[in-house]
C-alpha cells in the first residue's frame, strides 16, 4: 500500500495505473476509521481495480466554535485497517498541501447547502463540497463511494457532480450499525457513557416510523411518534426531525405519497449525532 502526502505523488500513482488500464475508486474519510468506512472501502474494491482512500480532516468544513481540535485521530490504526483490506494508495495530504495559499474560490450547492443540516451548521458544506471538488479533481476516480449516513451530504455531492458534469459515478453505501442499532461515527467515542446508552433512541424511533409507515399516513403523525421516543433520553436535544422527498429532500406533503427520508440531528452534550432512514412508499403500497 502507497501513502501520498503530496498531490504530484498520488497523481503519478494514479498516471501509472491509468497507463495499465485500472479503473479507480475513491473513499474520502478524516479518518479515525470504523467498520462503516471500511464498508465504503470494500464497496469500492468490488467496483474497480484500484481503490484510493484520503485522509484529511478538512478545516473548511468546520465551524468556529465545533470540534476541529478534538476531532479524533489515530493515524497508525487507520493505515493498518487500510493495508488490511487491501486498500492501493491512501492520500493524506497536511492542511498547506490540499489548500496553499488560501484563496478565495469555493464550490457550492445553493439551496441544499442552506437547509437542514446547512442551516444547523453554516458553512459545512460549502467546505465538504469544495474539498471534494478538489480530491475529485486530484485523483480523478470513476467512481466514489459515500454512506448514506450523512444523507444531505450524499445528495448535495450527487447534485454536483450531476451540475458540473463532473466524469464519475457516486456509490452510496448504506449505514453500518452497532448491535445495539447505533449508526457508526468517528464521533461516538466522544460521548459520556450515560448519552452512548441513551443515543439508541435515534435508531429506535427510525424502526417504529419504518414500521408505521404506510400510503397516506399523515406525515405530522410520524414525526410526532418519532418525537416521543426520542424525548425518553432524558439528555436528548433535538436539534431536527424532518421527513422529507428521498430525491429531492423537499418537505413531504401532509400524507405520505412518495419515497420519503427522515433525518435526525440530536445532540447529547457536545456531541452532534445524525441518523437517517429512507422509507420506500412503493414497497408498503404492494406488501398492503
Amino acid at each position: 500500500m502507497e501513502v501520498c502526502s503530496t498531490k504530484g505523488a498520488i497523481r503519478g500513482l494514479v498516471r501509472n495505473w491509468r497507463k495499465s488500464g485500472n479503473s479507480l475508486g475513491l473513499v474520502p474519510t478524516m479518518g479515525y476509521l470504523h467498520e462503516g468506512h471500511l464498508a465504503l472501502v470494500r464497496r469500492a474494491r468490488s467496483e474497480t481495480d484500484r481503490v484510493v482512500t484520503s485522509i484529511f480532516v478538512n478545516p473548511t468544513q468546520f465551524g468556529p466554535n465545533e470540534d476541529l481540535q478534538t476531532y479524533p485521530r489515530d493515524e497508525k490504526r487507520d493505515l493498518a485497517l487500510l493495508e488490511a483490506e487491501g486498500v492501493d494508495a491512501v492520500f493524506m495530504p497536511d492542511v498547506e498541501e490540499m489548500y496553499g495559499a488560501a484563496g478565495d474560490t469555493f464550490v457550492e450547492v445553493p439551496g441544499l447547502s442552506a437547509r437542514l443540516q446547512g442551516a444547523l451548521r453554516p458553512g459545512h458544506f460549502r467546505g465538504v463540497t469544495t474539498v471534494v471538488t478538489k480530491l475529485f479533481n486530484i485523483v480523478q476516480p470513476d467512481v466514489a463511494v459515500f454512506g448514506e449516513k450523512d444523507y444531505q451530504q450524499l445528495t448535495i455531492i450527487r447534485q454536483m457532480v450531476k451540475d458540473l458534469d463532473v466524469p464519475l459515478r457516486i456509490v452510496g453505501q448504506p449505514t453500518v450499525r452497532e448491535p445495539d442499532g447505533l449508526a457508526l461515527s468517528s464521533r461516538n467515542v466522544r460521548l459520556a457513557a450515560k448519552h452512548r446508552q441513551q443515543a439508541t433512541a435515534l435508531s429506535k424511533s427510525l424502526a417504529v416510523a419504518a414500521n408505521m409507515a404506510k400510503p397516506q399516513l399523515r406525515v405530522a403523525e410520524m414525526e410526532r411518534e418519532i418525537r416521543t421516543i426520542l424525548e425518553e433520553a432524558p439528555d436528548a436535544e433535538i436539534k431536527s426531525v424532518d421527513i422529507l422527498d428521498a430525491t429531492t429532500l423537499e418537505p413531504m406533503p401532509d400524507i405520505l405519497d412518495r419515497d420519503a427520508v427522515i433525518l435526525l440531528a440530536v445532540r447529547f452534550g457536545s456531541v452532534l449525532l445524525i441518523d437517517q432512514k429512507v422509507i420506500h412508499v412503493e414497497r408498503y403500497a404492494r406488501e398492503i
